[in-house]
């Protein structure tokens, strides 16, 4: 495979990108800085084909991404291929409004090659490679130029490593006959509403102050006023104000802006200034929380009866035994909330009942449930059993 050096000429760029524009796949990486923004700070992007690999770096004088953003999120005939590539796709589509597709997430194939739910990135190489990576750059700041050799070759072999495992993926895949398994989930990844995240909705990632609507009411408000005000300066949520800090104010919600230099964690500055100003203009719009937006006291299934919960423990079980069974990670194959939704007596519209989760889980679960199937001890170890019904006779 031919390495470049670093790509820090439009040109270049073009030349790169027209090159891969012929390939089927290319393994993408990056490398960014987040600890002293909201947004992610993009520091460097690296590719790789089968053929050739490269680092770009995006913060190179007059450099023109458009290219290779555009053969990210534009070009549907090249597989994009990722590992636990949340992050990575949250930057593309932060820069372009979209998703990379097709994709391929390394990660959530090794789920179904029997290598656990989340396994890293160095444990699957190590794992189908057989030796182990340096991760001696992982920590290193990676906004500072000019990066040196021993960044480059770091970030350069995340990329390479990829794309040498990944078509010995798609193999496996195929004589499993698993391939098709992914597909759902590798459209889930692609779905840009995951990466849409409304200020409105802030205040649901925070731990409730109180489940009273007036207090939910002024966190929602709060919540969204903090994170407008994040991504207007580039600064992390904390920095504008700390969750702890956020919550004595619902509950204990100043009168006035004087007020608000009372408040532990905020400077005496906060009485006068402007952004102590929105604050408390956000905090006297807040409106009550309706019944029909109170969160729920349980998170899934607060109509589940003690024995249906019992019911779902067993599911839960199951599936444990059925993961270890086909090599499988648990979580690729059912979510506890559909568990939870059979225990409940919900037989529509589950993951479980329809496709290859139906034969691989799905029936047994279902027969778990509808008494057609139980748990037993044979030689000290657990294993299932299928329940004879019993047949009336009539005299």
């Amino acid at each position: 495979m031919r390495i470049h050096p670093l790509i820090t000429k439009s040109e270049d760029l073009k030349a790169l990108v027209d090159r891969l524009s012929s390939q089927p796949f290319v393994a993408v990486d990056t490398e960014f800085m987040r600890e002293n923004t909201y947004w992610p700070d993009l520091c460097l992007i690296q590719v790789a084909s089968s053929e050739e690999a490269a680092g770009i770096d995006p913060k190179a004088e007059g450099i023109e991404l458009k290219p290779l953003l555009d053969l990210f999120v534009r070009n549907e005939h090249i597989l994009k291929v990722f590992h636990a590539g949340g992050q990575d796709l949250e930057i593309i589509h932060n820069l372009t409004g979209k998703v990379p597709h097709p994709l391929f997430d390394t990660q959530i194939a090794a789920m179904a090659l029997g290598h656990g739910e989340q396994i890293g990135y160095s444990n699957l190489i190590e794992s189908l490679l057989g030796h182990s990576l340096d991760k001696g750059a992982r920590f290193t700041d990676w906004s500072r130029r000019p990066l040196d050799k021993r960044q480059i070759d770091y970030a350069i072999a995340d990329v390479t490593h990829l794309a040498t495992v990944f078509p010995r993926m798609v193999d496996k895949l195929k004589k499993t006959g698993r391939g098709a398994w992914l597909d759902e989930e590798m459209e889930r990844l692609a779905d840009p509403s995951s990466f849409a995240f409304p200020p409105e909705d802030a205040w649901k990632r925070l731990k409730l102050p109180s489940r009273n609507p007036a207090v939910l009411g002024r966190l929602k408000a709060l919540a969204a006023w903090r994170e407008v005000e994040a991504r207007s300066k580039n600064l992390p949520r904390g920095r504008i104000i700390k969750d702890d800090t956020l919550s004595e104010i619902v509950l204990h919600p100043p009168k006035t802006q004087d007020d608000l230099g009372r408040v532990r964690g905020l400077s005496a500055g906060w009485r006068a200034n402007d952004i102590g100003g929105r604050l408390m203009s956000a905090l006297n719009n807040a409106k009550t929380l309706g019944p029909d937006e109170l969160p729920d006291r349980e998170p899934r299934h607060p109509g589940l009866t003690k024995d249906a919960a019992l019911v779902s423990d067993l599911l839960k079980l199951l599936l444990k035994i059925r993961a270890k069974e086909t090599g499988v990670a648990a979580r690729l194959i059912a979510r506890a909330d559909d568990l939870e939704a059979l225990a409940a007596g919900v037989r529509r519209n589950l993951n479980i009942l329809s496709g290859w989760r139906y034969e691989e889980f799905g029936k047994d679960a279902l027969d778990l449930v509808e008494g057609r199937l139980a748990f037993a001890i044979e030689n000290g170890k657990l294993k299932m059993s299928r329940v004879a019904k019993e047949q009336t006779v009539d005299a």
